[in-house]
């Protein structure tokens, strides 16, 4: 290599340098599938805050749990093996009861009331998430939830015994409030365990449905409306401190867009996905009297054992809710 072409190879790479130094690269672990609207919304994120820090700061979303199982990913943020990272909320009641609040079935069964439970339950989720050494970028409901199951169901009596999915404390406890078995599967082996048998039945909204193929195996769906589950999207605040203030500033920027555009496109697919599912051959009912009375049940019987847990801290947030 001549003196002069050795020289041309150095300053390009002297000039590059300052650019690979200043970029910083992030994980955003997610257990959902790379269609799912979540998903879907979390790439349209990390592309915003591509654009908006300039280039400073990329984020990667590894979709479908291929970096971090669900369970796994609030620790893999926390402890900074991922800087970002997705999670559902109630999937962490058992550490914390008020990471659970919209998980109680019909306490808020309308995207305007989950909206309402989400304003009342954000001050505490921001307070005991920065405890823990993070912070809460946002947060987006899932379509409200419904029964999925082989036969038609209306009643509680009609789960009797059936394998029911539980990805949650709370759909775990349903299941034994109704008398059905509990098996916890997360979303990215549940059409797996249907296909195999190990699944007869389950509660999610039409978005897990369509995502998994549902119809496939189970051919009813009623359509409860029981709650609706937030996802949340976590910040280890360290990894949040070393950006400087411009791409911090675009980072939360680019999460308050997200959050404002995943409500709208979670009641956008809401009704989008159950004409798939039912284009799909899928029998979408709504609940019988019998049913709605039996659920009403188990929701009255579960919001007052979360209360219990819950304490004082649960009490002031259904309060402020319920103003």
């Amino acid at each position: 290599m001549t003196f002069t072409r050795r020289l041309v190879l150095a300053l390009g790479l002297a000039a590059l340098t300052p650019l690979a130094l200043a970029q910083t690269k992030w994980d955003l672990p997610a257990a959902y599938p790379a269609a799912n609207f979540h998903t879907e919304n979390l790439v349209q994120f990390a592309a915003d805050v591509d654009k908006a820090s300039g280039g400073k700061l990329k984020i990667t979303v590894h979709a479908n749990a291929a970096l971090f199982k669900a369970p796994e990913i609030k620790r893999a943020v926390q402890g900074g093996q991922a800087q970002i990272g997705e999670i559902l909320l109630a999937n962490f009641s058992n550490e914390w009861p008020i990471y659970a609040a919209d998980g109680l079935p019909f306490l808020a069964d309308s995207y305007d009331e989950a909206v309402k439970l989400y304003k009342a339950q954000k001050p505490l989720l921001e307070k005991k998430l920065g405890e823990q050494g993070m912070l809460l970028l946002y947060a987006v409901a899932w379509p409200p939830q419904g029964i999925y199951a082989k036969k038609a169901i209306n009643s509680a009596a009609d789960l009797k015994g059936v394998k029911w999915r539980a990805y949650s404390p709370s759909t775990a406890r349903i299941a034994e409030l109704v008398g059905a078995q509990p098996v916890t599967v997360q979303a990215a082996e549940l059409s797996q365990a249907m296909a195999t048998g190990v699944v007869e039945s389950y509660m999610s909204s039409g978005a897990t449905g369509y995502d998994t193929k549902t119809y496939e195996h189970l051919k009813f769906y009623v359509d409860t409306q029981a709650w609706l589950p937030k996802n949340a999207v976590i910040v280890n605040k360290a990894a949040f401190d070393a950006l400087d203030k411009p791409t911090q500033a675009a980072l939360l920027k680019a999460g308050a867009d997200a959050e404002a555009r995943g409500w709208t496109l979670s009641k956008a697919k809401n009704t989008e996905y159950l004409d798939l599912l039912k284009k799909n051959g899928m029998t979408i009912m709504a609940p019988s009297a019998p049913l709605k009375a039996d659920m009403k049940k188990v929701g009255e019987t579960m919001q007052k054992e979360w209360l219990d847990k819950a304490g004082a801290e649960g009490k002031a947030l259904l309060d402020a809710f319920q103003k």
